[in-house]
C-alpha cells in the first residue's frame, strides 16, 4: 500500500514530464488564439496589430468555409463506415486457422505503415490514372471508357485511399478483441441451434463494441485534420477542399498568420464538437 511519502515522491518525479507536455499543448494553443485576433502579415510588415474578431468574420463568411465543413465530414463518415465494417470482417476472418496465417496478418497490416504521401502516390499513379492506371486497364479491358477518378468521383477516391490506409489499424483493434472472446460461448449457442449470423449478431458483435468505441474515437482524432493524401491527388480541387486544407490555402494565399489562426480555432471547435458527439452515442460503451 502506497504511503502518503511515496505518493509525493511520485507526483515529484512526474511533473517535469507534465508540465513539459502541458507546455507543449498550451503554448501552441495561446499563441494560436493571440495571432487569431491580429492581422499578422510575416512577408509584408509584420505584426500590424489587433483587429478583433475580423479575422473569425472573413473566415467563415468565404464561400469556400462550409462547403470545406462538409468535405471533411463526409472523408471523416466514410472512412469510418468503410474502416470498421470491413475492419469486422477481416478480423474475423483473420482470427480463423489456415496456413501462413501470421504472414497474411503483416500483409494486411502493413498499409498502416506506409505514409501518407507515398500510398497517395501510389493510388494516384498507379491505380487512378486515367490513361496508364490499373484501373483505366481494366476498365479499357472490359470495353468502358476509363473513369478519371480524382476529378470525376473525387471524394469517394480520397475516401477510398485513406480507408486503404487505416483498414489495417482497425483490422489490428477489432482483431485483438475478438481473440479475447470466450470461445465456448460460440461453442454453446453452436450447440444449442444458433445460426451464424445470430452468433455474430448476439455474441460476437456486443463484444466488439468497446473497441469499435476506441477505434472511431482515435481515427476521428486524426482524420479531421487530414491533408497530406489531398495536397498530393488533389490539390483542394473538384470538392475535396477539407477545413484543414483551407487553412493551408488561406494562409498561403494571403500570407496572414492571424486568418490562418482564426481558421485553426475553427478547426478546433469542429473537432471538439464532433468528439462531444461520439462520446454521447458510443463512448457510453467504454463504462460497459
Amino acid at each position: 500500500m502506497a504511503t502518503q511519502h511515496s505518493r509525493s515522491a511520485a507526483r515529484i518525479m512526474m511533473a517535469p514530464a507534465v508540465v513539459l507536455l502541458l507546455g507543449w499543448m498550451l503554448i501552441p494553443l495561446i499563441m494560436t488564439l493571440i495571432f487569431s485576433f491580429k492581422k499578422y502579415l510575416p512577408m509584408r510588415g509584420g505584426d500590424l496589430g489587433w483587429v478583433g474578431f475580423e479575422n473569425y468574420v472573413r473566415f467563415v463568411s468565404s464561400s469556400a468555409f462550409w462547403p470545406s465543413v462538409s468535405a471533411t465530414l463526409i472523408i471523416v463518415g466514410g472512412v469510418l463506415a468503410i474502416t470498421i465494417v470491413f475492419g469486422i470482417l477481416l478480423a474475423i476472418l483473420l482470427n480463423q486457422p489456415m496456413w501462413g496465417q501470421g504472414v497474411v496478418r503483416i500483409l494486411v497490416i502493413a498499409p498502416f505503415f506506409v505514409m501518407p504521401t507515398v500510398s497517395a502516390l501510389v493510388w494516384k499513379n498507379m491505380f487512378m490514372d486515367p490513361t496508364n492506371g490499373l484501373f483505366a486497364h481494366l476498365w479499357r479491358f472490359f470495353g468502358a471508357e476509363p473513369v478519371s477518378w480524382l476529378s470525376e468521383a473525387s471524394l469517394p477516391s480520397i475516401v477510398l485511399i485513406v480507408s486503404w490506409q487505416w483498414l489495417p489499424f482497425a483490422t489490428l483493434i477489432l482483431l485483438t478483441a475478438i481473440q479475447s472472446l470466450d470461445s465456448e460461448q460460440l461453442e454453446a449457442a453452436e450447440m444449442d441451434g444458433a445460426p451464424p449470423l445470430k452468433r455474430f449478431a448476439f455474441i460476437t458483435l456486443p463484444h466488439l463494441s468497446r473497441a469499435v468505441t476506441i477505434v472511431l474515437l482515435i481515427q476521428t482524432i486524426f482524420l479531421l485534420a487530414i491533408f497530406a493524401e489531398i495536397f498530393v491527388t488533389t490539390g483542394g480541387a473538384f470538392g475535396t477542399r477539407t477545413l484543414t486544407y483551407l487553412i493551408f490555402q488561406r494562409v498561403l494565399e494571403s500570407q496572414n498568420i492571424g486568418l490562418g489562426s482564426a481558421g485553426g480555432v475553427y478547426a478546433i471547435i469542429l473537432a471538439n464538437i464532433v468528439a462531444i458527439f461520439l462520446m454521447r452515442i458510443v463512448g457510453k460503451n467504454l463504462d460497459a
